[in-house]
């Protein structure tokens, strides 16, 4: 079997491993959906054209994926739901949470994503979604 041949195997696997885990974090709060989205998005540009474009293609997430490789930014609605819903999340989690230290290691991933989203561009208001735009 040829080297280019299992590189792009590895490549479709490693993809499709990080769409599951991506679509599993769209239930569980600490779990993050957005970087195995892009994962998956980077090994299927390169192991499978077809994937590639069934992803940016999407009903649910393909927009979401062009914009933010074509560097669109991200509306402000999008950052304050999505902030909101990180710390209501961590929050809960806290709360329940037996161990005393455990609650403090949840501000890391907490803070971090807030940093992120809060630098992140912010797209202005008065343009289209990539979804509005014909397909690429």
């Amino acid at each position: 079997m040829p080297r280019l041949l299992l590189v792009r195997i590895l490549f479709n696997i490693v993809g499709t491993l990080a769409v599951v885990l991506g679509l599993i974090g769209i239930f569980l709060p600490l779990l993050p959906t957005t970087p195995f989205l892009l994962l998956a998005t980077a090994c299927y540009m390169r192991g499978s054209q077809r994937m590639a474009h069934w992803m940016h293609h999407n009903r649910f997430f393909g927009a979401y994926l062009r914009d933010f490789h074509e560097n669109r930014g991200i509306p402000l609605k999008t950052k304050i739901i999505a902030l909101s819903t990180l710390w209501i999340s961590l929050g809960i989690s806290a709360w329940v949470m037996p161990i005393a230290w455990a609650r403090l290691l949840l501000l890391i991933p907490g803070i971090g994503v807030t940093i992120y989203l809060w630098r992140y561009k912010t797209r202005p208001a008065n343009t289209l979604p990539s979804s509005e735009y014909p397909d690429i």
